[in-house]
Formats: C-alpha cells, sequence, structure tokens
C-alpha cells in the first residue's frame, strides 16, 4: 500500500537576499561633501559656484523688477496725467501679478540651484 500513496512534491523554498541596490558597496566618502567639510580650495570652489548662481537669479530678478515696474514713474511722468485712472489702475492692479511672477521665477531659479547643488554632494548610495 504504501507504494499506492502518492507522495506530495517536495516543498519548495524561495531563497531571498539582499536587494540588488543595496549590494554595492558605498564609496567610503563623498568628495565633494568631504571637500566642504574640510573647506579645502576645491569644496570653497564647489560653495562659490552655488552662491554665484543664487546671486545670477536674484540679480536676474532685480532686473526684470527694476525695467518693468521701476520705470512706472517715467511713463507716467511722460503720459502727462499723473493722477489719472491708468496710474491708479497700473499701481493698484497690474503691479502685483507682475512682482509675484518675478518671485515665482526666482523662487523656482533658487531652488533648482540648491537641487543641483545637492546631487553634487550627495552620496550616490543615499540617492535610492
Amino acid at each position: 500500500m504504501p507504494e499506492e500513496q502518492q507522495q506530495s512534491p517536495p516543498r519548495r523554498e524561495t531563497v531571498t537576499g539582499i536587494p540588488r541596490g543595496a549590494r554595492r558597496r558605498p564609496p567610503a566618502h563623498t568628495p565633494a561633501r568631504s571637500e566642504i567639510s574640510e573647506q579645502t580650495t576645491l569644496g570653497a570652489t564647489y560653495v562659490r559656484a552655488l552662491m554665484r548662481s543664487q546671486l545670477r537669479a536674484a540679480l536676474g530678478a532685480l532686473a526684470a523688477l527694476v525695467s518693468l515696474i521701476g520705470t512706472l514713474p517715467l511713463v507716467f511722468a511722460l503720459s502727462g496725467d499723473a493722477s489719472g485712472p491708468l496710474v491708479w489702475v497700473a499701481l493698484g492692479l497690474l503691479v502685483y501679478p507682475v512682482m509675484w511672477l518675478i518671485a515665482r521665477w526666482y523662487i523656482t531659479r533658487a531652488e533648482r540651484n540648491e537641487a543641483d547643488f545637492t546631487g553634487l554632494v550627495m552620496d550616490p548610495a543615499d540617492r535610492g
């Protein structure tokens, strides 16, 4: 009778291991981050590059603000009607959306600069 009984197939086992992404050995240190923390010449160059890009964005926003809004007194003086409804509409309604757009552009540009810098100094193992 024992021969007639069907034996169940052997139980399958699943072998798991460390996920492939975690197998890579991270570098001992990230050069850019260590250069910055050790305040070497190269680290100072990285930080100066970030500061220059942020300054460039700030000066661009300032130039746009001065050219679009700073010239309004000259436009009003040349129009001859310095107290008319055009002045009130321009100052009361049109200036604020322009300022908001310039500020939004600057914030987006500054965040992009910081993200680029963070990507440069971030440890490749931390990126995921």
